[in-house]
């Protein structure tokens, strides 16, 4: 009755721990009787959560898939928000605080989240195949709040607890598996997923790789296609026998998302005091492409990552404007799947990491292996009749000439988002008659240079009358040669948090033959 749960220990579930739903009708209170009409549950703040312990379960802790109006469970289906008044949803929002939690020996999550403005401090997670992930609410945030903030904390990979190994995969490798069936599964401490996220005053310990498999105290919910942050940040982390960072290459029975992946190939960590890197303000970047051919970035081969020094931010190359196929922003309630339970199967028989369980909807992506892409406004594991759709529930867009990016030797093909440095020169080769090139999430007066061979016009921007006036150019700009037409975009500022450009501030403009 007074919000609070403390000093309990769920140990043992096939499923979940600690399971923290907030159902409500949609349109934001219960409407069952008169006692309970004006209860908005997902509106108010978390009082108390604090000294709980969640060992050897599926999940430790969930706050997400919650019930939905019609009795079902919702995928994405959790948008908890607190506000100063619950009834009003432009009232300032609040933060709501998991503190002292313990979660060891689950064989997936030790957290998994939704919601916005939730901080997580004084926790111990150990043993667990991931130990936090934290989704957005399904619902545009805004006034300058974060999504998920953890602090003071202590993640361990593996500790000298071996537990009870039995499957043969485990007697090989000498102690208990998170994941018995997944014996190469990637261990990850934190995993940063849509929207902003920080890690601050924590330590890291025993994320190494062996024979077996590879593991990283830092990454990205694998494969995600929904929208990440250049600023997810670090400040004040220690690693003590731990890889900083690991981006594993894409292998589908590994991922919770095997959608477009958009958001995994912009996944970029912010280092703001050199505590990854020694070098504050810098960016560890998952390594695709042009990325290593910046003259701003360093490679981290064992990492899968770059090091990029300056203003790093996203450009957008013949892509939708949505950054979902398409699509414009999600609705309310059409967010990303949640977690799966145990047990389902993917692909040709392989187990599914992440996958549908007893009850539950199935995750991000979670379609039958051979399904198409998500369509216009479909969104890979957003649930059905709440403004998406999963993989393969939208018309496929007609097929268009590629677009492939070159840079220092290397090159990467395109249709969409991805990262960059500002101060960049890129080559853009593709046959296409028209396209729209923009930039986003770079500080005002940052800048990218595109040439474009055989392109002759732009719709927008200066003219400028030679490449030296167009570098020179503080404004966005364009200049014709007899072989190229070169486009310089300048950010506007207002970094945002929206994969798909112009969302998160920025430049466009549309170029033709």
């Amino acid at each position: 009755p007074d919000n609070t749960y403390r000093d309990n220990v769920a140990a043992g579930a096939e499923q979940i721990g600690f399971w923290m739903a907030f159902p409500e009708h949609p349109t934001g209170a219960f409407q069952d009787t008169d006692t309970s009409k004006g209860t908005f549950t997902r509106r108010i703040q978390i009082r108390e959560f604090k000294g709980n312990i969640a060992h050897s379960n599926y999940d430790g802790l969930i706050l997400d898939r919650g019930p939905s109006a019609t009795g079902t469970f919702n995928v994405g289906g959790n948008p908890h928000m607190a506000y100063t008044n619950p009834a009003d949803a432009t009232s300032p929002r609040l933060e709501s605080f998991i503190t002292d939690f313990t979660a060891f020996k689950n064989r997936n999550e030790g957290i998994w989240g939704r919601g916005e403005m939730h901080v997580f401090k004084g926790l111990k997670l150990a043993d667990n195949a991931i130990g936090y992930t934290h989704a957005y609410p399904g619902i545009q945030p805004g006034g300058g709040s974060f999504t998920s903030r953890v602090m003071d904390s202590l993640f361990v990979g593996e500790t000298e607890n071996i537990g009870n190994p039995s499957a043969d995969t485990e007697k090989a490798y000498g102690r208990s598996l998170p994941k018995p069936e997944l014996a190469d599964f990637p261990i990850r401490g934190f995993e940063y997923y849509d929207y902003l996220h920080s890690v601050e005053n924590v330590t890291f310990r025993n994320y190494e790789d062996n024979a077996t498999r590879k593991s990283g105290a830092l990454s990205y919910l694998m494969y995600t296609s929904f929208p990440t942050n250049s600023d997810n940040s670090v400040e004040r982390v220690k690693f003590i026998n731990a890889k900083p960072v690991d981006f594993p290459k894409i292998e589908r029975k590994w991922g919770n998302d095997n959608g477009a992946s958009t958001g995994w190939r912009t996944a970029a960590i912010k280092d703001k005091d050199g505590s990854i890197t020694g070098v504050p303000n810098s960016y560890v970047v998952n390594d695709i492409g042009i990325m290593g051919g910046l003259e701003a970035c360093e490679a981290k081969p064992t990492w899968n990552a770059v090091v990029c020094k300056g203003d790093l931010g996203r450009m957008n190359v013949g892509g939708g404007g949505g950054g979902f196929g398409g699509g414009g922003p999600r609705p309310a309630g059409a967010g990303p799947g949640g977690p799966g339970g145990p047990g389902a199967g993917a692909g040709a028989g392989a187990p599914r990491v992440g996958g549908a369980g007893p009850g539950a909807a199935a995750g991000p992506g979670a379609a039958p292996a051979g399904a198409g892409a998500p369509g216009p406004g479909a969104f890979a594991g957003g649930p059905p009749g709440a403004g998406g759709a999963r993989a393969g529930g939208g018309a496929a867009a007609p097929a268009q000439p590629p677009v492939v990016l070159s840079r220092n030797g290397k090159e990467l093909t395109v249709n969409g988002e991805t990262n960059v440095v500002a101060g960049t020169e890129i080559k853009v080769a593709t046959e296409r008659p028209n396209m729209n090139i923009s930039v986003s999430q770079l500080d005002a007066g940052s800048w990218v240079i595109f040439q474009l061979p055989g392109f002759n016009t732009a719709a927008s921007g200066t003219q400028q009358d030679s490449l030296d006036a167009l570098r020179k150019a503080s404004d966005t700009s364009y200049f014709k040669d007899k072989d190229s037409l070169w486009v310089k975009l300048v950010s506007t500022g207002g970094r945002g948090a929206s994969v798909g450009a112009p969302a998160g501030g920025g430049s466009n403009v549309q170029v033709s033959r």
